[in-house]
């Protein structure tokens, strides 16, 4: 009986430990089956992309979107930037100083190592101190008020096109020496681009002393009605206007110029050398005269540049595109070649390192300005602008 009860023990005991076993290999087998953890995600450098991306003036700030996306798409086919993918982040402005300031604060609590934008010079230079606090250099494509650079106010400013010093004078010049006015009205739009394009082709006309600056008004912007202007002009005996400031105001004053049986000569600026300007003014638009980029037709940059935008948009790219291009070109060559996105190191990178572009072969001067860029002026004949200088 005793020794039953013991051979009964040792047999539980024994299935005991066969079971613990069994267990143990079980676990062993689960944990051998137990996924490897995940691959860290790919570091990335964040471009940010500021500007009117909605509003009247999104026909300005979306290409610059497209823009940075192509060149972002073809740089992380080949690697990316030290071993970072690019990842575009665009924000949207609309051209307004308030919400630039909004736009730039939330790019930088984005962590953002590189900007470019803005678009229009109020809104530039409303966000620029934002910028400058965190140390992160902006590059725009279109911003051409004078003192964004000329200032050395803000040594993070960079731009892909020239200034309103040398734009209103292209302009003045134009006037005069082509189209031979004699008496200038020279109208702005009150705002820091607009203002600045005039007051500068008001200077120039002075110096020049070939045609008499009979009035210099400005406007109100998002206005209807400019009929108290344009008898201003038409009393002011004016054979030419020149006009600095966008497309609505520019639109507006063309139309009801005509409808007054006022036809002189309009000259504007790249903030008006765009086709929503024609869409806009339709008929009236028809002779207009206005400043803009040179266009690099037969640079193998731009051809390409503008077929993958169409490969990929489907549409032809619109305003500043080929300068939007040279600016993320040029920025994230300027890290990839620092070697990081260290701000000292970017900004040295900028001013000695020549990079190809769809706008020519540039660096920056130290004050932020491309080199080698410049104005042309356009007509639109036949429902589009054409290179007429």
């Amino acid at each position: 009986m005793k020794a039953k009860w013991i051979t009964t023990v040792l047999a539980v005991a024994m299935a005991g430990m066969l079971s613990m076993g069994c267990a143990g290999e079980k676990k062993e087998e689960k944990k051998a089956e137990a996924p490897a953890p995940a691959a860290a995600p790919a570091k990335k450098l964040v471009l940010g992309v500021a500007g009117a991306q909605s509003g009247d003036l999104a026909s300005y700030g979306q290409p610059t979107v497209n823009a940075a996306k192509l060149v972002a798409k073809e740089i992380n086919a080949k690697g990316g930037v030290n071993g970072m993918q690019v990842e575009v982040l665009p924000m949207d402005d609309q051209c307004k100083p308030e919400l630039a300031t909004n736009a730039a604060t939330k790019l930088v609590s984005e962590k953002v190592s590189i900007v470019i934008g803005h678009i229009c010079s109020g809104a530039t230079k409303a966000a620029l101190p934002i910028y400058k606090d965190a140390k992160i250099v902006l590059m725009s494509p279109s911003a051409t008020s004078t003192e964004l650079t000329q200032s050395g106010s803000y040594p993070n400013f960079f731009r892909t096109i020239s200034y309103d010093l040398i734009q209103g004078k292209a302009a003045a010049e134009f006037a005069t020496g082509e189209l031979k006015v004699k008496k200038v009205a020279v109208i702005h739009d009150k705002g820091d681009y607009g203002k600045g394009f005039a007051e500068s082709a008001k200077k120039a006309l002075e110096d020049a002393k070939v045609a008499k600056v009979v009035l210099f008004e400005g406007i109100t912007p998002g206005g209807v009605d400019y009929s108290a202007v344009i008898q201003k002009i038409k009393a002011s005996g004016a054979d030419c206007v020149l006009f600095g400031g966008y497309h609505p105001e520019a639109s507006k004053i063309v139309a009801q110029m005509h409808k007054k049986g006022l036809k002189i000569s309009f000259v504007s600026d790249d903030g008006v050398k765009d086709d929503t300007f024609i869409k806009t003014a339709g008929a009236d638009a028809e002779g207009v005269y206005a400043t803009g980029p040179q266009i690099m037709a037969d640079n193998e940059i731009y051809k390409k540049a503008v077929a993958d935008h169409e490969k990929e948009f489907g549409s032809k790219p619109g305003a500043f595109f080929p300068q939007a291009y040279a600016a993320a070109q040029a920025l994230l060559n300027a890290v990839a070649k620092a070697g990081s996105t260290d701000y000292d190191k970017v900004v040295a990178a900028l001013q000695k390192e020549l990079v190809e572009t769809p706008v020519g072969k540039i660096k920056f001067d130290a004050k932020g300005d491309a080199e080698g860029v410049s104005f042309s002026v356009y007509q639109v004949k036949n429902g589009k602008y054409e290179l007429v200088k």
